[in-house]
């Protein structure tokens, strides 16, 4: 039985998480009273006594919650806190077996961000293959639905159904300062981040991340079927990521919502090559992901309560 905390079990990444995990026989999940869900030392009990605790909390809050563990406990933290931290695994299994070997055997995991997911699931291999230079100028466009800004970004777009700027897609991150950038330059090992235009839009769930690329600036490769044929063999074999084949003259951005999978769609032409990972942002973006570290750490199949 894996004895399971969740600190900040109140946010939508919290919550996600119990959901995932309330009907598996194999995880008991201790829940701290409401009246101390704020308290240093009642959190210090639950944190230190536990198999596993996950962190959905800001930032510095995941840094002081990972002060006061002196005990066993694995954490698995979903903030941003942690993730170019070399001492921890960068929570993403599918990049390679480094990574996956790295998160079986450490008691500290930092869960990707939901953008940089679907970034890195397409960036890091073309750059481990040899095929996409470390220095390419690299443009990313990241659409989402409002749930991937937590309670308040969600209240603000279920209490004001009227607002008519909420209706159609808004860009953020404008002066290209977004929370994520750090990690996919450096998990990606890129010499410049990437411009990065995210985009939120009037939907609940559902993320769909595109990378477009030049054919003439990449190496080791001639034609669109050649990238297709790389990516497909790199992923080939795992389990919550599959690489396809764009079939459908529009390619909606909530696909994979309410699944903890990941599809990476190939399109375009000979002369630029349209790369599109598509994926739930509170599934394989977040809490999903979450669980299936849980998973691995723990030494069971990982796609145990996802598939």
């Amino acid at each position: 039985m894996i004895k399971v905390f969740i600190d900040g079990q109140e946010g939508t990444t919290g919550l996600k998480l119990a959901e995932r995990l309330k009907n598996r026989k194999d995880v008991v999940i201790s829940v701290i009273p409401e009246q101390f869900r704020k308290e240093k030392e009642a959190r210090r009990e639950y944190l230190n006594s536990c198999d596993v605790a996950f962190l959905c909390l800001p930032d510095l809050a995941a840094v002081e919650a990972v002060a006061i563990v002196n005990t066993d406990t694995k954490i698995i933290d979903a903030s941003t806190a942690h993730r170019t931290n070399s001492l921890w695994a960068y929570g993403f299994p599918e990049l390679s077996d480094a990574f996956r070997n790295k998160i079986a055997l450490s008691h500290r995991i930092a869960v990707p961000g939901c953008h940089a997911s679907g970034f890195l699931a397409i960036v890091f291999p073309l750059i481990a293959m040899g095929i996409l230079p470390k220095d390419y100028p690299i443009v990313c466009h990241s659409l989402t639905g409002y749930s991937g800004g937590g309670k308040k970004m969600i209240s603000e777009y279920t209490a004001d159904a009227n607002n008519v700027l909420l209706q159609s897609p808004r860009q953020y991150a404008l002066e290209q300062n977004h929370k994520h950038l750090k990690e996919m330059k450096a998990i990606a090992t890129l010499d410049n981040p990437p411009i990065f235009n995210p985009i939120v839009a009037n939907y609940a769930q559902g993320m769909e991340v595109t990378v477009p690329l030049y054919a003439s600036l990449l190496r080791n490769v001639n034609t669109n079927n050649d990238v297709f044929d790389a990516l497909k063999t790199y992923y080939d074999g795992q389990k919550m990521l599959s690489v396809e084949r764009t079939q459908e003259a529009f390619m909606p951005s909530n696909l994979m919502s309410g699944t903890n999978l990941m599809k990476i769609f190939v399109g375009g032409n000979d002369e630029r090559i349209n790369l599109i990972a598509v994926f739930d942002n509170l599934g394989k973006g977040a809490s999903g992901a979450a669980v299936q570290c849980m998973n691995i750490v723990s030494g069971i199949d990982e796609t145990t309560g996802l598939i």
